[in-house]
């Protein structure tokens, strides 16, 4: 029996062990059964409770988004946070957010700590960092991250919220839209291209400036600001004639006449912003400026400065041209070809009015020298309405010193109403700010009248630029009454000055031009040069391959002679006959290939032989040669003709 129990205790202890492994393998078979239930669960839970909206930094919603968040209190509250004296949004729209750190002591009133503005210290939330927010009964969970971790500044936000539908996330963009607009409206966003890659850069938001400060023509402004209006009222009225729904100005003239002001100024009354082209920046080719094209917005100003500048080649084209480079721009350096601009102007064209070409936007362009544009680019549908800036009119200058000098409204409650009323035409906010150190003098409205029409009869008509004009106003800004009274020095002074400047530039365009006909001059001389010393080597070439030639004809002649001297012959006188010519025409062969010889030396070192020499020596060896031969002929003819006998005594 023990025997037998000792057999069968193995199989015993094998059971237990199965039964063991047995249950825990049902038990992890139902912990891993329940835990992909759980992750089904909650998977089923996110996908029909959580909704989850991603912004980017490169789109207009992440800067609502932003904000609407520096406005909140849970924002500046955050357990993770820089400490940062930036604003908060890029737009600059925010100065401050609900985390800043104020100063108790004293009311930051904007002004200026030695030189510059008093900083203030903000607390932004860092990156990678999740924030909860309670919006509408709803928790917002919202992460700002970056959205390329190895490059760049541009970052992305993703905010999370538990709920049915997407009707929170709705209303929340919607609301941040309007605080944005509410605090933008009084700004002018501006953008520039970026050729590296292709897209627009934002690069700042400027103050609006009001329609009022901008003293053109009569009626010149008010036409412009209708038809622009007019332009973005009509796309129906495009879409239904089939005509590209485009529109381009172009404002030429002298400069500092008020274009680019002007440009600004509409932007702020339209609420569009600009989108600003250089076409002459490094990188820019035809491709870069179509990409540039298909990604402006349909309702902005997009804006060619400076036109007739800008191109590296040519702004121009002829019956011939082909938008091409030239033979001269394909020898130019690999670097100038890498660095600068490669634009052409069929490039051009077709980026303004081709197939991919945007529609929906104001097109401005600007120069200083219309008569350099193309046709092509300058006619209707490229360039609707030209509009010309000349210098300052009497009526320009009353209009710019008004603007400069307000004046004494006649009682308090005009102030208020003349301010709020300015206020609204202006489309701007009233800052609060204290009285400045120089206050300007508030005169009557008559008196500042009669101040105007006097600067404006001192100034000579269409002389002065509007911005000499500004700078002038601007170096008296306090003293009205003075600036008038000095303004006659001051026409002289510019006066003197412009033909300081106009004597300068011909002194230093006659130096160039002088310089340019030495060096062309001396290129010359140098070319000449070379040139004929060319010619000297050629033909020293061409004489030593003569003579070369020569003597190994002599050579071979004189190897004839010889073998003729050592045949025995009968007649004895004869050979003494042909050894004695044979000897004198080695010697005047030799004598003649020292004279040669030192004539190419001659010729080499002084130049003095000519072709003409040459040839004539040429022929007067021919003829010795001749003469030479045929002497030695007739010799042995008549060595020939009488042989000697041994009779004769």
């Amino acid at each position: 029996m023990d025997a037998l129990r000792n057999t069968l205790s193995p199989l015993g202890m094998n059971k237990s062990a199965i039964q063991d492994t047995l249950k825990l393998v049902v038990i992890g078979g139902t912990v891993e059964t329940a835990r992909r239930a759980s992750v089904s669960a909650w998977n089923g839970f996110v996908d029909s409770f959580f909704l989850t909206a991603h912004f980017s930094q490169e789109d207009y919603p992440y800067d609502w988004l932003m904000h609407w968040l520096a406005k909140q209190p849970a924002w500046g509250r955050s357990r993770e946070f820089e400490i940062t004296t930036r604003s908060a949004g890029r737009n600059g729209l925010t100065q401050t957010t609900t985390g800043d750190l104020e100063e108790e002591e004293e009311e930051y009133d904007g002004g200026l700590v030695h030189g510059r503005r008093k900083r203030k210290v903000a607390f932004m939330p860092s990156l990678d960092t999740t924030h909860t927010i309670y919006y509408r009964g709803h928790w917002l969970r919202i992460t700002r991250t970056k959205r390329y971790p190895d490059y760049g500044h541009v970052s992305s936000l993703k905010i999370s919220v538990v709920a049915r539908n997407n009707d929170i996330l709705k209303k929340l963009v919607l609301e941040a839209k309007r605080e944005y607009e509410k605090d933008a409206e009084h700004r002018v966003h501006i953008f520039l291209a970026d050729t590296t890659y292709g897209c627009w850069r934002w690069n700042g938001a400027r103050q609006k400036r009001p329609m009022s400060s901008i003293v053109l023509q009569p009626g010149v402004k008010d036409m412009l600001l209708a038809d622009c209006k007019d332009f973005l009222c009509s796309e129906e009225w495009y879409a239904e004639r089939g005509v590209p729904f485009r529109r381009g100005y172009l404002l030429h003239g002298v400069p500092g006449s008020g274009k680019t002001s002007l440009i600004h100024s509409l932007a702020g009354e339209l609420g569009l912003d600009i989108y600003v082209v250089s076409l002459s920046s490094k990188g820019m080719s035809d491709n870069t400026l179509t990409t540039l094209m298909t990604h402006v917005p349909s309702r902005c100003i997009l804006l060619l400065e400076d036109l007739d500048a800008a191109f590296t080649r040519s702004v121009s084209r002829d019956a011939t041209s082909t938008g091409a480079p030239t033979a001269s721009t394909c020898t130019t350096s690999t670097t100038a070809e890498t660095d600068g601009s490669t634009l052409s102007l069929s490039g051009l064209l077709n980026s303004l009015d081709g197939v991919a070409a945007a529609e929906g936007r104001l097109l401005f362009a600007t120069t200083n020298h219309i008569e350099r544009l193309d046709p092509a680019l300058s006619r209707p549908g490229r360039m609707d309405v030209w509009v010309n800036f000349t210098h300052a009119t009497k009526w320009q200058a009353e209009g710019i010193f008004k603007c400069f000098f307000p004046f004494k409204p006649a009682t308090a409650v005009a102030v208020v109403s003349a301010a709020a009323k300015d206020a609204s035409q202006k489309n701007l906010p009233l800052p609060k700010r204290k009285a400045p150190a120089h206050a300007i003098p508030l005169l009557t409205e008559d008196e500042i009248s009669e101040l105007a029409k006097r600067f404006a009869e001192a100034i000579p008509e269409d002389e002065l630029s509007v911005a000499s004009l500004q700078g002038y106003l601007l170096k008296n800004k306090t003293r009205p009454c003075e600036c008038v009274e000095e303004v006659d020095v001051w026409i002289i002074q510019e006066r003197e000055t412009r033909e300081k400047l106009k004597k300068e530039k011909a002194e230093r365009e006659a130096k160039e031009k002088k310089e340019k006909e030495e060096k062309e001059a001396k290129e010359k001389e140098e070319k000449e040069a070379k040139e004929k010393l060319e010619r000297k080597e050629a033909r020293a070439k061409a004489k030593k391959q003569l003579l070369k030639e020569t003597a190994a004809k002599e050579a071979a002649k004189s190897d004839s002679f010889t073998t003729a001297e050592t045949t025995p012959t009968e007649t004895t006188p004869a050979t003494t006959v042909d050894n004695s010519s044979t000897t004198e025409s080695s010697s005047a062969s030799s004598s003649r290939s020292e004279s040669e010889s030192t004539g190419v030396d001659a010729d080499t070192e002084e130049s003095v032989t000519s072709e003409d020499e040459a040839e004539k020596e040429e022929g007067k060896e021919k003829k010795e040669k001749w003469v030479a031969v045929k002497g030695q002929t007739t010799t042995t003819t008549a060595s020939s003709a009488t042989p000697p006998t041994d009779a004769d005594p």
